[in-house]
Parts: C-alpha cells; sequence; structure tokens
C-alpha cells in the first residue's frame, strides 16, 4: 500500500463520515445518509452484522495474508466492491469519475447507476471495460435496448438488474429538504450551500451534477418540476419475470439481480438463468419494516448457497463488517456509503483512502485470526453467532 493512498487522520469510515458532515451541504449528507421512513432498517442493517463474532487461532504456522478473490472469470485484488449510488455527483463533483480510478487502481468493481452522474462510455474508458452497470428500468423498451446497446459497445462484461425500488421510498429528510420527486431549491438550501464553500466552489469549477447517462433521452433545458415529472414518467421500477427473460436473452455476459430478500426472488433468478445475486434492502431506504440485508442473507445462504452465486450490501462499515460477512457464507460484498463518506471528506483522494483503508482493516482482521485467505474465514466463525 502506498502511504499517499491512506491518510492517517481518517482511519475509519466513522471519521470519514464525521468530515463528510462538516463538508458538505446538509441537504446533500442527509440525502446520502439517511434511511426511509425511522430509519430502523438502516439501524438494523449494521447492528446486526457487528453481532458476529471470530474466535482466533494464535499458535500456527505464519502465512501472509491474500485478500485476493475470483468472481466470474476475474480475479480481483479484494472480495468488495464500490456499489451503485445515484445522484454521485451531489456529493462531491466527478464523485463517479474519482471512484471508477481507484476501483481500477485497486482492481476491484466499481458499480454505475443508471441514474448517478456520469455515463457508462466514460466510466468503461476509465476501468477499460471492467465497471459494472446497474440497470434502472427505462418505461420506454426503446430506451432500456438502446442503453444496454450503449453498455455492449462500451465492453461492460456484467449488467445488474435493480430489483428493490417498485415505487421511490418515502425518506422523511429528502421530503423536507426538496430532494423528493418533484425536487425543489429552498432558501434553506442556499443557506446550507453558503455554509459549505469547499463544496459549493468544487461545484462552481466543475458543473452541476447531471444525469450524464440519460441525456440522450432528456428534453433539454429541464426545470427542476419538469425532471421530477420526466423521472417518475421515464421509469418503471418493477421487474417481472418477462423483464428479466428478455434481458437474458439480449446479454451475453454476466446477470445480476440485485435487490434480494425472499426465497420467492431467489427461485424466480435460479429459474431464469441469473448469474447470481446481490442480497440488498437498498440500504434501508425502501422498506423499513424489513429484516437487515444481513438476516436476507444468512436465511438464502442457507438454502441455496449450492445454487446460485449470492453477495451482499448494506450496514458493511469496515473491513472487520467485511470479514464477518464473507465467513457467513457471501462469495462477495458492496458498500455504497461508506465510498461516498470518502469522497465527501477528502475529495479526489477519497476512492483511493477509503479503498486502501478497508483493505488494511482486512488484512489485519486475518492476520489477527490467523487466516491466510478470505475463503477460509469460515473457518473462524464462532458457532452460534
Amino acid at each position: 500500500m502506498k502511504i499517499s493512498e491512506f491518510n492517517t487522520q481518517y482511519p475509519s469510515t466513522q471519521y470519514l463520515r464525521q468530515k463528510a458532515k462538516k463538508r458538505i451541504p446538509k441537504f446533500a449528507f442527509e440525502y446520502l445518509d439517511g434511511g426511509c421512513n425511522e430509519e430502523i432498517n438502516l439501524r438494523k442493517n449494521i447492528s446486526d452484522i457487528q453481532n458476529i463474532e471470530f474466535i482466533p487461532k494464535y499458535i500456527t504456522q505464519k502465512k501472509s495474508v491474500d485478500l485476493s478473490c475470483q468472481l466470474f472469470d476475474e480475479t480481483y485484488q479484494a472480495p468488495f466492491g464500490i456499489a451503485p449510488v445515484g445522484l454521485q455527483g451531489l456529493i462531491w463533483p466527478k464523485s463517479c469519475q474519482i471512484l471508477a480510478h481507484a476501483a481500477h487502481h485497486h482492481n476491484i468493481p466499481f458499480m454505475l447507476s443508471t441514474v448517478s452522474t456520469s455515463d457508462i462510455e466514460t466510466i468503461s474508458k476509465i476501468t477499460q471495460g471492467k465497471a459494472w452497470f446497474q440497470l434502472y428500468h427505462p418505461a420506454e423498451q426503446q430506451v432500456t435496448d438502446d442503453i444496454l446497446h450503449r453498455a455492449q459497445i462500451a465492453g461492460i462484461k456484467t449488467l445488474v438488474l435493480l430489483s428493490d425500488v417498485p415505487s421511490f421510498g418515502l425518506r422523511y429528510k429528502d421530503i423536507k429538504n426538496g430532494l423528493s420527486m418533484r425536487p425543489k431549491i429552498s432558501f434553506y438550501n442556499f443557506i446550507q450551500i453558503l455554509k459549505s464553500p469547499s463544496w459549493a466552489w468544487n461545484t462552481l469549477m466543475k458543473g452541476k451534477p447531471n444525469f450524464d447517462l440519460l441525456k440522450p433521452y432528456m428534453p433539454s433545458h429541464l426545470s427542476l418540476k419538469r425532471l421530477g415529472e420526466y423521472m417518475n414518467n421515464t421509469f418503471d421500477g418493477k421487474l417481472t419475470p418477462e423483464k428479466i427473460k428478455r434481458i437474458r436473452n439480449q446479454w451475453k455476459g454476466n446477470l445480476i439481480v440485485k435487490g434480494i430478500a425472499s426465497e420467492h426472488d431467489i427461485e424466480k433468478c435460479i429459474e431464469l438463468g441469473i448469474d447470481g445475486v446481490i442480497v440488498s434492502n437498498h440500504g434501508g431506504r425502501q422498506i423499513d419494516a424489513g429484516e437487515s440485508s444481513f438476516h436476507s442473507m444468512l436465511r438464502l445462504i442457507r438454502k441455496y448457497k449450492n445454487n446460485i452465486l449470492i453477495m451482499m450490501d448494506g450496514g458493511i462499515r469496515s473491513g472487520v463488517d467485511i470479514a464477518r460477512v464473507l465467513a457467513c457464507g457471501a462469495s462477495f460484498v458492496f458498500m455504497g456509503r461508506p465510498f461516498m463518506y470518502g469522497v465527501g471528506a477528502l475529495g479526489k483522494n477519497g476512492g483511493n483512502h477509503t479503498i486502501s483503508m478497508f483493505k488494511k482493516q482486512l488484512e489485519q482482521v486475518m492476520d489477527q485470526l490467523g487466516c491466510d485467505q478470505v475463503e477460509h474465514l469460515p473457518n473462524f466463525l464462532k458457532q452460534d453467532s
């Protein structure tokens, strides 16, 4: 690890979160940090993982720790990737590009969202075709077909279908801040911007965030009100078996479904020839009266581990958490908020720092346990965890 990549002033996600909260406007931070309704499931995502315990084995032969992980036909340097986040450029200008460069440098997957603030072509060029792409379903089939064609031409090999946004979650902080559909900018938003001069200056210099991927399909010069109407009319978040079948026939690369939380849905994925699933509750942003992603994963791992590749995101905040989730059976994990805290806190250095931080934390806990490879982590799990 290059020393320049790891800033010792921010050795954990919590330090990055605190710095980001001070550096970016309140409405942007609460958009990133918040969940839906009373945010119960947001908190459960974190706490349920942290209840898992290990038992170390100290009196063993010394072995060097290897974080590498094979997934599909790629060998990644670490068993984690960067999850898709909508409107990334709102948190910090050019966040997509910053994180894509960092992911490529460290050889881990970066997943681009349809509603993020960069286009497929730019991110694929940065990552040399190694980025993953998450499709948030346009209502018009012609738009879907064109986006998939663009992804294939750009060299994307792994397509992720979003399943857990049939409707927008009720996020009370976003509603209060004017960031729900329809969005509106209030006097209080401007006051918050004035209190965040570094964010304001960088946004002024690099341009306000836009849905760059969707620009070819959007009318020009949309007002905020018309933007909200456009987004509501353009997307149909309901993922049906028919949609999956059609895309499975079109897409020749890896096909993943993200947002799985039930036996019903994972069995449908297996039946329809999906290559893998990401167990997720959308970071606690969609349904508050559900279980944590981690508890969903535990239940599905027990039943379907040998039938389909199972990954997870939601609530992972450290390298120790990564080890916990992998030890419980996940093949790979993704994180969204921690990387956005990283760029919110450290700007262009945030991506490299946060990846380096997680690698350092994961390597330390594995070394402490006496575990030399990530696939051996289940051997150190306390059995009643």
